[in-house]
């Protein structure tokens, strides 16, 4: 998130900063101020994570559902496009079954979230390996 604001409020926290005469305060007060926004971005992504995770342990399927669902979604999508929808298409090119038209699934978004999940997936694996995920970690009861 920081990656994301510092580049739109870089310019503005100089603007600011500059309009203080002393340059040692000048150096002090962007300091100042890009930690305190560092502590609020911080605090924001603690906070999401937070809820992530009650969300996650939530006994209702469309509380903690939505993430498996997307996965789900990603594997009909991927079986449709790579291995149904080819199948039927030779088997109407080769035995003349009347099909007419078989849509096809635009891939490039289901690429992007399958390789997302995906990537998630293997960080939390990297954590497992290295001891660091949240049922290995110190104070976890």
């Amino acid at each position: 998130m920081w990656n994301i604001l510092a580049p739109m409020l870089g310019p503005i926290i100089n603007k600011l900063v500059d309009r203080i005469p002393d340059e040692n305060a000048r150096a002090t007060a962007k300091e100042e101020f890009e930690k305190e926004l560092l502590n609020a971005v911080t605090a924001a992504s603690q906070s999401q994570t937070k809820i992530n995770e009650i969300e996650a342990a939530h006994s209702s399927v469309f509380v903690a559902g939505w993430r498996p669902f997307i996965g789900w979604v990603c594997g009909v999508g991927i079986l449709w496009a790579f291995i149904v929808q080819p199948i039927v298409v030779w088997v109407d090119v080769n035995f003349d079954t009347g099909l007419t038209h078989l849509s096809s699934i635009d891939t490039d978004g289901l690429y992007q979230l399958v390789l997302a999940m995906l990537g998630m997936g293997g960080l939390r694996t990297f954590e497992k390996i290295k001891g660091v995920s949240r049922e290995t970690s110190p104070g976890k009861k």
